[in-house]
């Protein structure tokens, strides 16, 4: 049998879309529908920003939840953030942050961007995001899973 013949016969696996979550907080007026987000690592081990892809990737597609990553924070609609902030990633979060137009949502993605984690006393490090720049979302975990990012983003555009 070739590998149509399998695909016809068994029909196409997914997996199931996570459920719609309750937003834990409203997000900023003119945000809800389409959500195009600037990314932002700002110190982390890169464990969050491997979930991040996955979440964006065929199996999870954020993208159909009107979420969608962009190059130019002058495009976004927002802010995704991981790690915590260092010392030399502080203004670079600052004038990215600047560079978003108002109305504008930051979502803090893993427990360094969240509570500094496991970098709590670090010394190069700032703190989490939220004592940077105020943070509409945060979603704890570390890694969080994509369907946890998935999720946080589903209750941010409403879909």
């Amino acid at each position: 049998m070739t590998w149509i013949g399998k695909i016809r016969r068994v029909g196409r696996i997914v997996e199931p879309a996570p459920a719609a979550p309750e937003p834990t907080v409203a997000p900023p007026t003119g945000v809800r529908g389409s959500l195009q987000l600037r990314h932002v690592d700002a110190g982390s081990c890169n464990g969050c920003e491997l979930e991040l892809a996955g979440a964006f990737s065929p199996v999870y597609d954020a993208e159909q939840y009107g979420a969608r990553l962009i190059a130019s924070p002058r495009h976004a609609d927002g802010l995704i953030v991981t790690g915590v902030v260092t010392h030399n990633m502080h203004e670079p979060l600052l004038n990215t942050l600047a560079a978003v137009p108002e109305p504008r949502v930051v979502i803090a993605v893993g427990d360094c961007a969240c509570n500094r984690g496991v970098f709590a006393t670090a010394y190069g490090v700032v703190g989490s995001v939220a004592d940077v720049i105020d943070v509409d979302v945060q979603v704890p975990g570390c890694p969080p899973t994509p369907d946890q990012i998935v999720t946080a983003l589903r209750s941010v555009t409403g879909k």
